[in-house]
């Protein structure tokens, strides 16, 4: 009974192997990595205010230092937001992946070893985002709140080391996509050993 209804929810799938066109995990990563991004570059741009504001004024910028550790915050609230939904959204994707298990990663990894390690870099970039947003509210509300740079320096070189993490991470999820095929149309396609019109797929 339980083949009967994979067989039987496996036949709603498209050909990407999920039940909707576009697969939702990639989309979200790149907003997560964006937010948190903008996040501590602005923060970076805030602390080094009192070097650039000849350049705003030059230009006829109104900028005001406060404004850019505005931007750093909201943006660090919104990434541990939609990092909550990137994460479950790319657990929900690997339990529909069927990988090409015949193939090993530039790094040397399998298709399973690769989504475990992709999977458990998740969770701790979840972690580490949350964690951030935590210490950047307690920067801002209590620990500094009377000064005028709103951060620390530990604070924004743990954000270049999440940077690091993200890189690596973000190779493991491009390598599912491009290695083994997970979730891409085309790739699952040939190996259906349908034939596939390009120029249908690019439109």
């Amino acid at each position: 009974m339980n083949t009967e209804l994979i067989n039987q929810l496996g036949s709603q799938f498209g050909a990407n192997g999920l039940p909707y066109a576009i697969p939702i995990h990639p989309n979200l990563v790149h907003l997560t990595l964006g937010l948190f991004i903008v996040a501590i570059g602005f923060d970076f741009v805030g602390v080094f205010f009192v070097l650039e504001k000849p350049l705003f004024k030059f230009m006829a910028i109104p900028a005001a230092r406060s404004n850019f550790f505005d931007v750093g915050w909201y943006n660090m609230i919104a990434a541990s937001i939609i990092t909550f939904f990137t994460v479950g959204a790319g657990f929900y994707e690997i339990l529909l992946a069927s990988p090409d298990r015949t193939v090993r990663s530039a790094w040397g990894l399998q298709a399973m070893e690769t989504m475990i390690w992709h999977g458990i870099g998740g969770v701790l970039l979840l972690a580490l985002i949350v964690g951030m947003t935590v210490w950047r509210g307690v920067q801002r509300f209590v620990w500094r709140k009377d000064l005028a740079r709103q951060v620390q320096w530990s604070y924004l070189i743990a954000g270049l080391f999440i940077f690091a993490i993200m890189f690596a991470h973000g190779t493991l999820g491009a390598q599912l996509a491009s290695e083994f095929g997970v979730h891409i149309t085309a790739d699952r396609l040939l190996r259906m050993g349908k034939d596939i019109d390009l120029n249908r797929l690019l439109q």
